[in-house]
């Protein structure tokens, strides 16, 4: 019996089919729970995770309070956009994952372009 696949994760993997990260511009892909937003660069061609930052992260999570979500996923796309930039990796593809480019996934992406990142 074939699982039925709808909403978010259809469209997730409608993204997936078109975008894939290589060395030269991995992928940069986003989820995002109730509390909190986690990014991670990932080299597809490679099979493996270059970077990661969320409101857990030992860096982030000291300056985010329980205040504003969206000031968060600012801060966390700023740390991502950090890691990146010091492993000479400038340049990404962008991985909302069935999200909407609204709200934290918009500020997220909006902080890691003002802290250097292109996509």
């Amino acid at each position: 019996m074939a699982m039925q696949v709808v909403g978010r994760e259809r469209r997730r993997l409608r993204i997936r089919r078109k975008i894939s990260g290589t060395a030269e511009r991995p992928r940069l892909s986003v989820f995002r729970s109730a509390k909190h937003i986690y990014a991670q660069v990932v080299d597809d061609a490679g099979g493996q995770t270059l970077a990661h930052s969320s409101t857990l992260s030992r860096e982030v999570r000291g300056e985010v309070t329980d205040a504003n979500k969206v000031d968060a996923a600012k801060k966390v796309g700023h740390a991502i956009a950090k890691l990146l930039l010091a492993k000479g990796i400038d340049k990404v593809v962008f991985d909302r994952s069935g999200y909407l480019y609204h709200g934290r996934v918009r500020a997220l992406a909006d902080a890691a372009r003002a802290a250097g990142l292109k996509f």
